[in-house]
């Protein structure tokens, strides 16, 4: 499965462009980046601090019977950034189940998963927000940002380019191979 690359300047919320994307009908599958995003989501209906200049994207498909089903991407999901993530930091990235990934104990990442029917068929949306550049200040937990804990610079594009790559391995012509998702993990 090719995933087509959706960019935007400003949305408020890559999710949500996500859903409109969804029902329009324009694309069944594909990945919303936006440079900034003024209501991003975070799980619970909580709120997702989005800095400019941090990485905000959403992955969309349907989920058709020879992919893992919503469970398994919650579980697929975080090992595949995690992946990504520790090409960057100097520190062991670590995943708090089921949708943040952390360094030195802080926040870097976050995931929301959601999962919306439309016309009988079923579509999961990917939200993944990355702390690359900057991090939020938030009275409710610590965060920090991939730069403070890199030895490389930081290229938005090149994670995105890693995470769209990593997604269309595992989703080759819409079969999910155990295997190869091992040997990629």
């Amino acid at each position: 499965m090719k995933l087509k690359l959706i960019k935007f300047n400003c949305v408020k919320s890559t999710n949500d462009q996500a859903i409109k994307i969804i029902r329009s009908k324009k694309n069944k599958q594909g990945i919303i980046i936006s440079n900034s995003q003024t209501n991003g989501k975070g799980t619970m209906g909580k709120k997702w601090i989005s800095r400019k200049g941090n990485f905000f994207v959403s992955i969309f498909f349907e989920l058709k019977k020879t992919l893992p089903d919503f469970k398994e991407f919650s579980l697929i999901n975080p090992l595949i950034i995690k992946k990504i993530l520790n090409e960057y930091s100097t520190f062991k990235v670590k995943i708090k189940w089921p949708n943040d990934l952390l360094i030195r104990s802080k926040k870097v990442c976050g995931i929301l998963q959601e999962l919306i029917q439309f016309e009988k068929r079923n579509f999961l949306i990917i939200g993944i927000g990355i702390n690359t550049l900057h991090c939020p200040i938030s009275k409710t937990f610590e965060a920090t940002s991939l730069l403070e804990c890199s030895n490389k610079l930081i290229d938005n594009s090149e994670i995105l380019n890693n995470l769209k790559k990593n997604y269309e391995t595992i989703f080759c012509n819409y079969k999910f191979n155990k295997k190869l998702l091992k040997k990629i993990l």
